[in-house]
């Protein structure tokens, strides 16, 4: 996994095998997480059609829609990935910052 594009504070993007990740930072309050979703066919095309600007958008809707607090209702709260997924994209992020 390689860490290919990123906004700073809001979030990264990750290619491995073909497949793109994104890793959204999210804040509420004294709570700061960072949420990690597989891209979609959709979100592909569309970040294919718009680039950077589009993962800006998707980012703040992820982070907008507070996906890890128990009461949210996020359309992304399903897609969390597994957590063997997440320690690969961290490693790939700590290789990146060197």
């Amino acid at each position: 996994m390689n860490i290919i594009d990123h906004e700073p504070h809001m979030w990264f993007l990750a290619e491995e095998n073909g497949t793109l990740y994104l890793d959204a930072a999210c804040s509420h309050g004294a709570v700061g997480y960072n949420f990690l979703i597989e891209l979609s066919s959709q979100e592909l095309a569309e970040y294919h059609s718009q680039g950077h600007d589009y993962l800006n958008r998707l980012a703040e809707d992820i982070h907008n829609s507070a996906p890890a607090l128990v009461n949210s209702f996020s359309k992304y709260k399903g897609r969390k990935l597994a957590p063997e997924l997440s320690e690969r994209f961290n490693v790939a992020l700590r290789n990146w910052r060197g």
